[in-house]
């Protein structure tokens, strides 16, 4: 099987970085805002990344749908490249020296972005496995059941790839901040909530498989 990913018109790699442009996007802002968790039902937690971090498993999906394995397998790499040069840049912005005019945000900013250096690095191990995960689930699933039935393709692999990213993400990233029942407590309802949103975003991935389909577009 050829896996290098075919020649492409002007106007649909346009499309393809636009959804590009989602992807990474939602990948970045997942790594910076997931500090922050919302009560929910039955006393328990959500982080607020819930409502982007679905586009990420979804863009693949998507672009995978139109333009085959080799393009969602770029996409993944893009993030992991992504991901990991913003762990780098957050971890120069954090050794570097402060100046005198800038000190009333040093304790701030040190919490933060030192957090999101362990966020990113855990967001990155979780990235690597769920989401090559996702895109072998996805088309495993397609082989054996062929072009139909998007929406249970992708239910099914990011039912299992979200899991994954959850449960190692949450491990990584706040072993020794929360205890380990709001860690349970969290794996298990944003894993369910993400699938959920997943589920209700549905009617956008198929209207993103309308936008970024082209003629030119080669079989999936």
């Amino acid at each position: 099987m050829n896996n290098t990913p075919p020649h492409l018109s002007r106007r649909a790699a346009l499309k393809l970085i636009v959804a590009l442009a989602i992807y990474i996007t939602s990948l970045i802002a997942s790594n910076t805002l997931s500090l922050k968790l919302m009560p929910f039902w039955f006393d328990s937690h959500l982080s607020v990344t819930v409502f982007f971090f679905p586009f990420v498993f979804l863009m693949t999906d998507i672009v995978g749908e139109v333009y085959g394995k080799p393009y969602a397998r770029a996409f993944v790499l893009a993030g992991f490249v992504s991901t990991l040069l913003f762990i780098l840049w957050s971890a120069i912005a954090v050794v570097a020296p402060w100046s005198g005019d800038s000190l009333w945000a040093k304790e701030g900013y040190d919490i933060i972005f030192k957090s999101s250096i362990r966020i990113s690095l855990a967001s990155l191990l979780a990235f690597a496995i769920g989401e090559y995960q996702d895109v072998f689930v996805f088309f495993f699933v397609r082989q054996r059941i062929g072009a139909r039935l998007f929406w249970l393709r992708s239910a099914l692999s990011n039912l299992w790839s979200q899991l994954l990213d959850s449960s190692i993400f949450m491990v990584v990233a706040f072993a020794g901040i929360y205890s380990p029942r709001t860690i349970g407590i969290v794996i298990v309802t944003w894993t369910a909530y993400k699938v959920a949103v997943g589920l209700l975003y549905t009617p956008l991935s198929y209207l993103g498989i309308r936008l970024i389909r082209a003629d030119d577009a080669p079989a999936a």
